[in-house]
């Protein structure tokens, strides 16, 4: 398990001592918390200001400058990693500036007064492990065509198409072109939709030509429109063990 050594931490620390924590914590490269009364101003590929308010700021130890307000998932604003940041305390009142070059953009921090913060040093190398998403569903289709249906032999993955790209291209057992567009999630009208343009760059020999929407479950207005063309939805959900636990058999699918 990974060591986290808790450096600093500080409740309602005057401006003056928020600089210098703040200075010390970006020139070790720490990961970096504080609750503040603050203003957001950014500049670059668009223009935004945000009056005072009570916020939650993450600067991390790559460069990446993050705000939050204490309501819905998104910041408010951020800058990624490798942000070039520097603080300086002005008039008491604390100037955070996060700048990058390419794009040209600059996010400013202003800080009325800080009600805690906290840095510290960890070390943490792991890469997240995913699982039940559409390459999943994919690379399992690859694997066992037969949960397609017999017969059926995928020959491309990721086809192009002047319409996007196929996600399976195959035939049946009958010799006819399968086209199939999976989605990991119940899927909608926009989703025949895409699997009828890719259906209709097929035109010269459309009859030939099988378009099917592979997923877990569809609404009913995207039956209706596969009903409508003539093309099919088989039922199919991506599988969600990680790959370092898989041992799935064919088995899984019966």
């Amino acid at each position: 398990m990974a060591k986290i050594m808790l450096i600093k931490i500080e409740h309602k620390p005057t401006n003056l001592e928020a600089t210098e924590l703040i200075n010390e914590a970006l020139s070790k490269r720490a990961f970096m918390i504080l609750v503040a009364c603050c203003k957001v101003n950014y500049e670059g590929r668009a223009t935004s200001k945000l009056g005072f308010g009570e916020r939650t700021v993450l600067i991390k130890g790559d460069g990446s400058f993050i705000i939050h307000q204490d309501r819905n998932l998104e910041p408010i604003n951020w800058q990624p990693p490798r942000t070039k940041i520097g603080v300086k305390l002005e008039d008491d009142l604390i100037s955070i500036m996060g700048k990058r070059r390419k794009p040209k953009e600059k996010l400013e921090l202003v800080i009325r007064n800080v009600h805690l913060l906290s840095y510290h040093l960890g070390s943490d190398d792991k890469d997240i492990e995913l699982a039940g998403y559409e390459e999943d569903m994919r690379e399992m289709i690859l694997d066992y065509p037969e949960i397609i249906e017999t017969g059926f032999r995928p020959t491309s993955k990721e086809y192009q198409t002047p319409q996007g790209f196929v996600d399976i291209i195959g035939k049946d057992g009958k010799g006819q072109i399968v086209l199939l567009e999976l989605k990991s999630r119940k899927a909608g009208v926009n989703a025949v939709k895409q699997l009828l343009r890719y259906v209709d760059c097929f035109s010269d020999n459309k009859e030939f030509v099988r378009g099917i929407l592979v997923s877990p479950s569809v609404t009913e207005d995207a039956k209706e429109i596969l009903k409508k063309y003539q093309m099919e939805h088989i039922p199919l959900s991506p599988p969600k063990e990680l790959k370092a636990k898989k041992s799935t058999t064919l088995d899984y699918f019966l």
